[in-house]
């Protein structure tokens, strides 16, 4: 029997990932790999930690866990895959089984014939159709060349301003990585928020730290690059601000790069991504797809989306390995998109359907609550972690949670995103038997606490309000009592100031009489984390009050400006 020929397109991550566990199910299969770069298997999520200088070999980014650099000769020794690297595949004869390709080196033009093609061509960064895009000092973060490139800036030091052009996960890494380079940076994004998986809430939380570290403008776009002899000189936007700068990172998204299979008839999704089945499998059933270039299907809402991250790749790549050997054994369900990124000092994750996600997927009797607390204990040094928490009302299933904060955020995801996946409820968490040890956990951890407070939730043991609902109220002039319960030095150190009587806890029972005579007054409590707060509304509630609610996560997860 004639030995199975299988070529992948694309060597980033998804296509290496695919050759690889085909060679694992398969010793005498005839595997290429033919990439359009120069490089291989790149771990292109590394590209931001070393721009900053976090790492400085730069073979880490194309190195194998034990340390060899995954070039050419690797992959024939190691694995015996054939690699045709600096080598663009110009177009795939599905009819004959045929792929014919370009030499982009020496111009030389080839064919291929395959019995199972994988396409992994990944995506191509998006860029704003404005005029100077093309100017000296304009750039993505896409390629290891850019990254090259802006390594180079970093170490050189002579570049003083930067606009990063975009406010999700690359740009915020970016901002970092040139900040750490001394760069004064300017973060623009067109939305009104940055982190669009993220509530508003939460991602106001996190636009308030980034503030902090860089300046930021929200809901204004580019017009134009303006530079001089072709070096990019300022950044002018949609409002006629002009940013004086030397350099601009574009960094506002990808698209699928899916013209070589488009061109091949294989139809395309309403996310822009190729359409595969579970098998990672395209309409053609001799072709595979997988990595940047498809859309899958959301777990929770159904939807399809488009979800380009290194780690669901890589599970790609290896579903599609399997099955272009084996038949089609392994599956792909989908993505619950669990994504998370460094942002300075702090991490931010989020895992499942965020509040409006829920909404825009038709999701709407669903119930939320903010936790703020430590990771761990405070004679540990633990740290701030804030999490929202959105699950469906009837029946208690947890459908997503943010994470943010200096604390174990990863962590906290992760148990999020297992329990998401696992279709577990709250009553499911409340007991989880999770490892606990100072260093490591608080004794209720943090994501057990958040379960805890949701159950309080839904069973109408506690109320909650949010603080955009309790701005919402400040604006609209309700008439509300405001109680604050934490201790008078807590109080001088940071307050909200929005009109707040100051009552420590463990004077609120003597001094019942400095509240409302009217036992259904709007009384609102809140201390640092709200966990005395919450005791603060129970008192008041055993003593006759009919409408105490909680400020959740209290002054730690209050987005807006205070007083202190």
């Amino acid at each position: 029997m004639n030995a199975k020929r299988i070529i992948v397109i694309g060597g980033s991550a998804a296509g290496p990932k695919a050759a690889s566990r085909a060679r694992r199910m398969d010793e005498n299969a005839e595997i290429t790999i033919i990439q359009k770069a120069s490089d291989l298997s790149m771990a292109s999520c590394g590209y931001p930690y070393y721009i900053g200088g976090f790492f400085d070999d730069r073979d880490q980014l194309l190195c194998s866990p034990a340390g060899v650099v995954r070039d050419s000769k690797f992959f024939w020794n190691a694995k015996k895959i054939t690699t045709k690297v600096n080598t663009e595949v110009t177009a795939i004869d599905r009819e004959n089984k045929r792929i014919e390709f370009t030499d982009l080196i020496s111009g030389e033009k080839g064919t291929a014939e395959y019995d199972k093609l994988i396409i992994a061509t990944g995506a191509t960064p998006r860029k704003p159709p404005v005029p100077g895009i093309e100017l000296d000092g304009v750039t993505t973060l896409q390629s290891l060349h850019d990254a090259d490139y802006l390594r180079k800036v970093h170490d050189e030091g002579e570049i003083k301003k930067a606009v990063v052009i975009g406010g999700g996960l690359i740009g915020i890494e970016t901002c970092e990585a040139l900040h750490l380079a001394g760069i004064e940076i300017t973060l623009i994004e067109l939305l009104p928020q940055l982190l669009t998986f993220l509530d508003k809430k939460m991602a106001r939380l996190v636009e308030k730290y980034v503030m902090s570290k860089t300046n930021v403008i929200l809901e204004n776009g580019v017009a134009a690059f303006i530079g001089e002899n072709g070096k990019l000189t300022a950044v002018k936007l949609q409002n006629g601000t002009e940013i004086p700068c030397e350099l601009a990172v574009i960094a506002i998204g990808v698209i699928p790069n899916t013209q070589l299979a488009v061109d091949a008839g294989l139809p395309v999704g309403q996310t822009g991504g190729l359409v595969v089945n579970e098998y990672m499998q395209t309409s053609d059933p001799n072709i595979y797809a997988v990595g940047d270039c498809i859309e899958i299907p959301n777990l929770i809402s159904g939807s399809p989306v488009h979800a380009p991250y290194g780690d669901l790749a890589n599970l790609q790549g290896r579903v599609a390995g399997e099955n272009v050997i084996s038949g089609n054994v392994a599956r792909f369900p989908g993505t619950i998109q669990t994504g998370i990124c460094k942002v300075f000092d702090y991490g931010v994750g989020a895992t499942g359907l965020s509040k409006k996600n829920c909404l825009k997927a038709g999701i709407t009797n669903i119930e939320t609550v903010v936790n703020a607390s430590l990771d761990k204990p405070g004679f540990m040094d633990g740290k701030l972690l804030i999490t929202k928490l959105v699950v469906d009302k009837p029946n208690g299933i947890i459908l997503g949670a943010q994470v943010i904060g200096p604390g174990d955020v990863s962590k906290q995801v992760a148990i999020w995103a297992m329990a998401i996946k696992g279709s577990l409820t709250v009553d499911d968490m409340v007991n989880a038997d999770l490892p606990y040890a100072p260093p490591y956990s608080l004794a209720i951890d943090h994501s057990i606490a958040t379960a805890h407070i949701m159950q309080n939730k839904l069973n109408g043991r506690f109320s909650g309000v949010s603080s955009e609902q309790l701005r919402e109220k400040l604006k609209t002039k309700e008439p509300l009592v405001l109680l604050d319960v934490r201790n008078p030095d807590e109080y001088e150190q940071i307050r909200l100031g929005i009109g707040e009587k100051l009552i420590p806890l463990g004077q609120l029972r003597k001094r019942l009489d400095e509240m409302p005579e009217d036992k259904n007054a709007e009384i609102i409590t809140w201390c640092k984390i709200s966990l005395r707060g919450y005791e603060a509304a129970l008192i008041l509630q055993a003593n006759g009050y009919k409408n105490v609610k909680v400020l959740e996560g209290g002054i730690m997860a209050w987005p807006y400006k205070r007083e202190k």
